[in-house]
């Protein structure tokens, strides 16, 4: 804050809303290995640690009246079960630990890094991209697996007018593989773009005309960030269900 404050003096700001991305090593030196423990490192840990307080912990009792932690667990295996078998069918039920685990996962990184001074581990495209990749394999490996070269049906919309039917498979062959590039960016794009937006705000409320409008907007950024948090995991692991639907059920 004094840095930035003395940038608005020389009639200038000083503050970098991308600074909060950077990742760090913990304990000493600059260097980054794949075996050094860094800011990203802890965090995801501890977004592994809170989904297992949660529905480990949280859940253990079993009450008939249940606890805070127990309910929101119960709701939360409630709503993503609800969702595997609407959006996927009965058949994708055995996959539902796994995006269980995805939705859990990504919702409690998304608000772990809503914390001041955190980190957040999903606005990284090597976090985003990884889970992506791992749903794609996943889904395309199950396609095959359940149903042979009749997976490849997916791509071959027999509707279609015969002429255009090598069109629009091309197309969707290309859509196919576009899948893990837009699953990972829309999760990563949306929850960095918040994150720097209430940082410019932050930056702006060291001048004192302007500090009351950024207080203001810095709490209904923080406010639609919470909202944002829950929606992109929803949406992650609703198009994981809808791509599990296509492994499984791959006709057109």
């Amino acid at each position: 804050m004094a840095s930035e404050a003395h940038g608005a003096e020389e009639g200038g700001l000083v503050f970098h809303p991308m600074d909060q991305f950077i990742i760090k090593p913990l304990f000493g030196g600059d260097a980054i290995h794949w075996y050094t423990i860094t800011n990203a490192t802890l965090w995801m840990a501890l977004a592994v640690l809170a989904v297992i307080a949660m529905m480990v912990f949280g859940t253990r009792s079993r009450a008939i009246v249940p606890s805070r932690s127990q309910s929101i667990g119960e709701l939360a295996y409630g709503f993503i079960y609800k969702m595997v078998e609407d959006v996927a069918g009965k058949d994708a039920v055995k996959f539902f630990p796994y995006i269980m685990t995805l939705f859990m996962f990504i919702v409690m990184a998304n608000f772990l890094g809503l914390i001041p001074m955190s980190f957040t581990t999903t606005s990284h495209f090597a976090v985003t991209v990884v889970l992506a990749l791992l749903v794609f394999v996943t889904v395309t490996v199950v396609g095959f697996v359940k149903n042979g070269a009749a997976f490849l049906g997916l791509f071959w919309v027999s509707s279609a007018p015969l002429a255009l039917r090598p069109i629009l498979a091309i197309i969707e062959i290309i859509s196919y593989f576009v899948r893990p590039v837009s699953h990972s960016i829309r999760l990563a794009g949306n929850v960095m773009a918040g994150h720097a937006v209430i940082k410019v705000f932050a930056g702006f409320a060291a001048i004192a005309v302007v500090s009351p409008v950024s207080v203001v907007a810095i709490t209904a950024m923080y406010g639609l960030e919470v909202l944002v948090s829950f929606i992109q995991a929803y949406v992650f692991t609703i198009l994981t269900c809808v791509y599990l639907k296509d492994a499984l059920h791959p006709s057109h």
